[in-house]
């Protein structure tokens, strides 16, 4: 391919305002790649931990022992761990108060879960919203340097008097290829937002699940207590 029709050739000859279109979605490119990276590895490695931490849970172990250990812990907990600690936290704290409510000790340790779960949430759907946007402005920022570079090469092709296919090929080329950065940013942002969301989905059902799991077992605690007392 001869180097007036190349990618780097086209790039040098287009108009300042393509090649700020075209430097935009490499830009925006770049970003989406970053995010679909990073937010790859958070959710595997999320994943990975509600699976070992539910094993560790369902295992038979004895619950006041693991709350200290996680509560001992240097660095933060997350995932079923911070739901878990949240919410024998704030069920350990209730019901020295209110031994005798188990109701309202419940109330609590719900609304602590459901705070934590949040949360959690919120941290997993971190950056999402900027593969939506790279996604759906993408490809319009592309046309729009398409469109820019044909008006100016058809301004161009008006000025003279023998025009020709050659003429403004070049100047047609480097504004199609506006287009094919745009669908180039947007198809991989597309479907990553799409993936990790799902992917979110199913991990705060997860943790939903928990929740009410977790719950039930210390409902029955709580009630345990109070026909002691």
């Amino acid at each position: 391919m001869q180097a007036e029709i190349s990618f780097i050739g086209l790039f040098l000859e287009a108009s300042v305002l393509v090649k700020l279109v075209m430097l935009t979605l490499l830009c925006l490119s770049i970003a989406s790649w970053a995010v679909i990276i990073q937010r790859r590895k958070l959710l595997n490695s999320a994943r990975a931990k509600s699976v070992k931490f539910e094993d560790t849970f369902w295992s038979g172990v004895d619950l006041n022992k693991l709350y200290k250990e996680l509560s001992a812990r240097n660095e933060g907990v997350s995932g079923l761990e911070a739901l878990f600690v949240a919410g024998f936290k704030e069920y350990s704290r209730l019901s020295q108060a209110n031994s005798k409510s188990p109701e309202a000790v419940m109330d609590g340790t719900t609304r602590a879960m459901r705070v934590s779960l949040s949360r959690e949430v919120e941290r997993l759907e971190t950056h999402l919203p900027l593969l939506a946007t790279i996604g759906s402005t993408s490809p319009y920022i592309g046309l729009f340097g398409t469109v820019w570079g044909i008006m100016n090469s058809f301004i161009a092709l008006g000025a003279v008097e023998n025009a020709t296919l050659t003429m403004v090929a070049p100047g047609i080329a480097e504004a199609l290829i506006a287009t094919a950065m745009g669908l180039f940013a947007a198809i991989p942002a597309v479907i990553g937002y799409n993936r990790f969301s799902t992917q979110v989905e199913k991990i705060e059902m997860a943790h939903v699940n928990f929740m009410e799991e977790f719950s039930n077992i210390l409902q029955r605690q709580a009630y345990s207590e109070k026909e002691a007392v």
